[in-house]
């Protein structure tokens, strides 16, 4: 049977996501036990080995690293920041059409078993783009959360530095991060990184950056998920767009989604006066995290005024007032 050092052995190598080096293990434990007298264990045991191997050919599936419950260290401390969200697609209003591409690239991960065993990738590389506040960030972080994946976010300020060749090292650190260990890994206000190379007032740095990651997204075949937003489309190299294989574009808010945010935001709070066509119209032009916050404002002004009922115009002057502000 498994000794002490052989059952140290297999932990170590399944938390590391070793499974050479786990199967090894297991049939060391096999061999002992079948010189201890213990042989229908020990076929057992070789039997399970080689079922787990067989599957793992057949699906031809790489076993990704297990999810690393820290925060980045070494060079890519301050490129990365992990978090781990719990958000899921119901906590977003959007259009059928956005929601349904989201639905899509859940499903193809969620099954993407099936379909490398069919001999096709799973959508993986995502381009987000439309207007600030329209769920473009949320959306990196409910794929992580419906899928149970981390998400780490690059931080463009520590990727981009003025000497030569060092950005471009660093985003060599994040793809192989991509490779080693599955999770979804968003580039924000992606265009301070994808800008078009024949901009006039491009510096050389940047281009081979860019160039950099078009080589690098290109030759990426990890089960990583790349996502990338960004709030100015026209900005980006044409070569981009067909790097990805999915682009996703966001609107500001129908009536429709409008009314679902408020209605969702203020659930807790007692809106049986509402006029809602008068804040649907109100609300026209604003984005999905501005009307949000609007609605928080107006229930913490209710709750501080040590009321439960919100009106017409109490959202009203909510609204208006990020109105201002977006302006």
């Amino acid at each position: 049977m498994a000794n002490s050092d052989q059952v140290k052995a297999l932990i170590s190598s399944h938390a590391e996501g070793d499974d050479a080096r786990f199967y090894a293990v297991a049939m060391q434990v096999a061999a002992q036990a079948a010189r201890s007298g213990h042989t229908k264990f020990a076929q057992e045991l070789r039997d399970l080995v080689d079922k787990a191997k067989a599957r793992g050919n057949v699906l031809n599936i790489p076993r990704s690293k297990p999810i690393p419950m820290v925060q980045p260290r070494g060079e890519l401390a301050g490129v990365l920041t992990a978090s781990y969200p719990k958000s899921r697609l119901s906590d977003m209003a959007l259009d059928h059409v956005v929601q349904a591409r989201i639905d899509r690239v859940l499903t193809e991960q969620r099954q993407r078993g099936r379909v490398h065993e069919h001999g096709f990738v799973p959508i993986r590389k995502l381009l987000l783009v439309g207007p600030p506040g329209t769920g473009k960030t949320m959306t990196a972080a409910v794929l992580a959360g419906e899928l149970g994946l981390p998400l780490f976010t690059i931080q463009l300020d520590g990727l981009i530095t003025k000497f030569m060749g060092e950005t471009a090292a660093k985003l060599r650190l994040i793809f192989d991060a991509i490779r080693e260990t599955r999770a979804v890994y968003l580039f924000d206000e992606f265009d301070a990184l994808g800008t078009e190379r024949a901009l006039k007032n491009d510096v050389g740095e940047i281009r081979r950056v860019l160039t950099s990651f078009l080589l690098f997204l290109e030759q990426d075949d990890s089960d990583g998920i790349t996502v990338c937003a960004t709030n100015y489309p026209k900005l980006l190299d044409r070569a981009l767009f067909r790097r990805f294989d999915m682009v996703i574009e966001y609107q500001l808010p129908t009536g429709n989604v409008a009314e679902q945010v408020m209605k969702t935001r203020l659930a807790l709070l007692n809106t049986s006066s509402m006029d809602w066509q008068v804040v649907i119209e109100a609300s026209q032009g604003l984005s999905h995290g501005e009307i949000a916050r609007g609605c928080e404002d107006t229930a913490k002004n209710v709750i501080l005024g040590n009321r439960t009922t919100i009106t017409t115009q109490d959202l009203l002057d909510s609204l208006t007032e990020r109105r201002t502000t977006h302006s």
